[in-house]
């Protein structure tokens, strides 16, 4: 993605949630969480809702776990002997193939927002965690202005109401999951939450 200077003003608070929300997807589904990653989980308390409850989660399951546990479950369920157990990218979910046409409409959108993808990433633009960061970034108007809710709702809806919440369905139920189960279950809840608010705007 595009690594240039967020404008975070003009944020409300409830939009700045959504972005934190929307990166900490993103960290910790791109890449194996570090030591400092894990204790930034390990950090987060929610309350008595659904919610809530997968952060209580997520906290216990982090503060038990070291960086080379987290990397190797991270191996098995995203990258594994050829494959892991879950191949997190749109085209796979909506078409059952890699680098399919959804991975072209989203790069169509890209260009059109000013997105760029970064020189040194070798997973194709569609991984779940490139489109959460994606989501952040035009939430807190890291591409430019922050982006409309005309914007981010045309964005959500095209390239992760679609599938994002069948995937995080199966993060949770994962057979490798245990650090991923709760962010599989945040996941999921997130993204029916979003499909709520932008169906009602």
């Amino acid at each position: 993605m595009a690594r240039v200077e967020a404008k975070v003003d003009g944020i409300d608070a409830e939009d700045r949630m959504r972005a934190d929300l929307y990166g900490m997807l993103a960290r910790v589904l791109f890449s194996r969480p570090d030591q400092s990653q894990l204790k930034n989980l390990s950090a987060l308390s929610g309350d008595d809702s659904d919610m809530g409850r997968a952060f209580n989660a997520l906290a216990k399951v982090a503060s038990a776990t070291t960086s080379d546990i987290a990397g190797e479950e991270y191996d098995g369920l995203f990258i594994g002997m050829g494959r892991g157990e879950l191949l997190p990218f749109g085209s796979y979910y909506l078409t059952g193939f890699l680098n399919e046409k959804p991975l072209a409409k989203l790069r169509s959108s890209m260009r059109e927002l000013g997105i760029e993808r970064q020189k040194d990433v070798k997973e194709p633009e569609d991984h779940i965690g490139s489109l959460m960061e994606m989501m952040s970034n035009l939430i807190i108007g890291t591409y430019g202005e922050p982006a409309s809710v005309t914007t981010q709702r045309e964005f959500f809806a095209t390239h992760i109401e679609p599938w994002a919440g069948h995937f995080f369905k199966d993060l949770e139920a994962a057979e490798l999951s245990r650090l991923y189960q709760p962010v599989g279950a945040i996941g999921r809840l997130f993204v029916e939450t979003e499909t709520r608010a932008f169906s009602m705007e």
